[in-house]
């Protein structure tokens, strides 16, 4: 009996172990099956070069110009993040601050600040339609604008868009629509820069897009000066926010300056500007201690560092300032008139 039991239970367990067998092959086989299409797959020519897509290449940022001529290297006594800087009381022309004050640099959308002084001083029709064109496309940059071609708004709308949200198409097509067109309108640009006496100047279009509109920081404040004379920029410039009917939909366009929301801020005129070769830029007038200031930042390093720095000069000014001299801060040993014009010439 023992001997029986003992036969059935091997029996029963070599069954077992055969069906277990039967059924793991199957399971094998498509394993080995699965992975060897997976093998097949990557080594596709589709499949490879779908991963090569996936790769993301780190290409390094192109130096400012300020950059190349060893400006950001400078120290100031406030450790401001900008290459340049000016501070100037608007009414007596006092320097509280200079930092490399006549490097003449690439200026980006601070460019518009002038094209905005040319069209108001010209007189023409503010209420006039314009029409963006395909000629209002940036090819300097591929830089993107919510104005189609197409798009039709006053004059006075665009000269809006243009100072509050650095619309470049906007900026574009006010220079286009100058009597004379373009080349009349960039010539009025630096006619009026000679005639304000901004000798370290020049203008080549009327957005700032190209690296060739270049200026430095001491006539820059003259500008910005001029500028502050007539309302129209002053309003349209520190405005927040601004809608306008684009067809049949209403677009919404804010300040590219966030120090105009503040309320701590009295600011009577602002404009940023950006591109590659310029860095961070920004000019303002504004009321800080009962003085009216006009305040130059060119080349900053970051994208908030241009408003860091105008906040570092609100505290000065506000704190400091009134019990110590103004702050004058040499331009580095390299950078001889030469050199200089070097930065002016590097296109």
């Amino acid at each position: 009996m023992g001997m029986i039991s003992k036969f059935v239970t091997t029996a029963i367990a070599a069954l077992v172990a055969a069906v277990a067998l039967t059924l793991s092959t199957p399971v094998e086989a498509a394993q080995k099956q699965a992975k060897k299409k997976a093998t097949a797959t990557a080594k596709s020519p589709a499949h490879k070069a779908k991963r090569a897509k996936r790769v993301v290449r780190v290409v390094p940022a192109r130096p400012s110009f300020g950059q190349l001529a060893g400006l950001r290297a400078t120290d100031d006594a406030l450790d401001l993040k900008s290459s340049v800087a000016l501070v100037m009381d608007q009414d007596t022309n006092e320097v509280l601050l200079s930092k490399n004050s006549n490097a003449v640099l690439p200026i980006a959308s601070i460019t518009k600040l002038m094209t905005a002084l040319v069209v108001t001083e010209a007189n023409l029709p503010l209420d006039e339609t314009l029409t963006i064109s395909q000629e209002d496309v940036d090819t300097e940059k591929g830089s993107r604008s919510r104005l189609r071609v197409g798009t039709q708004l006053t004059r006075e709308e665009m000269l809006h868009l243009a100072l509050m949200s650095s619309e470049n198409r906007a900026a574009h097509a006010l220079g286009r629509a100058f009597p004379g067109g373009l080349s009349a309108f960039v010539k009025a640009m630096n006619a009026r820069a000679a005639l304000l006496g901004m000798s370290d100047t020049h203008y080549v279009e009327p957005t700032g897009l190209s690296s060739q509109n270049q200026s430095s920081a001491k006539d820059l404040a003259t500008l910005v000066k001029a500028a502050h004379e007539h309302q129209l920029i002053r309003e349209l410039s520190t405005s927040p926010e601004f809608r306008v009917a684009v067809g049949r939909r209403e677009m919404q366009f804010r300040t590219t300056n966030s120090l105009v929301r503040s309320p701590i801020w009295e600011i009577g005129l602002q404009k940023t500007g950006y591109i590659t070769e310029a860095g961070r830029c920004l000019v303002m007038q504004a009321t800080l201690a009962g003085r009216q200031l006009i305040m130059v930042f060119l080349d900053s390093t970051g994208k908030y560092s241009r408003l860091g720095d105008a906040e570092r000069v609100r505290r000065w000014v506000t704190e400091f300032a009134p019990a110590h001299a103004p702050v004058a801060v040499p331009a580095p040993a390299d950078l001889s008139p030469s050199a200089s014009a070097a930065v002016k010439l590097a296109i």
